[in-house]
């Protein structure tokens, strides 16, 4: 192999190597974001069962007579 050839391949196996870092770092802000997403969710739901409880008689014994 000549010189040439070994530089290109050297530089093809550099590129390589960073586009699977550049991949591996996205599948784990991918994986970050979809934790987020799930814990957001998760808080959402329990919010909306606290708030179903409180409605349950809320405003029943109002009084809105002037």
């Amino acid at each position: 192999m000549d010189v040439g050839s070994l530089a290109s391949a050297f530089a093809g196996a550099k590129t390589a190597q960073v586009q699977i870092a550049v991949a591996a770092k996205m599948m784990r802000m991918n994986a970050d974001s979809q934790a987020a997403v799930a814990q957001l969710l998760e808080s959402a739901q329990q919010n909306g069962a606290q708030l179903a409880a409180a409605a349950n008689g809320l405003g029943a014994n109002l009084d809105i007579s002037v």
